[in-house]
């Protein structure tokens, strides 16, 4: 008969869902602490961007905080793709400094994304304040068909 580790038994198998208990799965595994990988291995891959619609246009917004408008490229490209680049420095080290944790991400991020049809792509802007980028994307407007349309029959 197989042994079930204490873990899974009845006891502790209520307060694992329970929100208020704090559970690390990964707490006894040999995985080195973000303290300990160096700082220049890290990547800041995760830039988060939101895309929403308004009538008039497509808006990207961007969280980069820390970063400033020199380090940040908005592109277009032939195949209307909006891509998104930039880098954040690692801080300069003093050698007297002594790190206890490194959490903050560094190093170069790109996103990108496909503009759909009606996207004016001569007439994007982009702006960033207080750490947050704003693409705005204005949109042509979309014809409406007739309500009716007659079609004639052949033969």
């Amino acid at each position: 008969m197989a042994m079930i580790p204490s873990f899974f038994n009845n006891r502790s198998r209520d307060i694992i869902f329970d929100p208020l208990f704090s559970f690390d799965p990964f707490k006894d595994f040999p995985f080195p602490s973000s303290s300990l990988v160096p700082r220049e291995n890290s990547a800041f891959i995760n830039t988060r961007i939101d895309w929403k619609e308004t009538p008039e246009a497509h808006v990207f917004k961007a969280d980069l905080p820390g970063i400033k408008k020199e380090e940040v490229k908005v592109e277009i490209d032939d195949d209307r793709v909006l891509q998104i680049r930039g880098e954040r420095s690692v801080e300069k080290e003093d050698k007297n400094d002594r790190w206890h944790r490194v959490e903050r991400s560094s190093g170069k991020f790109l996103r990108r994304f496909k503009l759909p049809e009606n996207a004016k792509i001569d007439q994007i802007k982009a702006g960033m304040e207080n750490g947050v980028l704003t693409v705005t994307v204005p949109k042509e407007e979309v014809k409406k068909a007739d309500a009716k349309k007659t079609v004639e029959i052949s033969g």
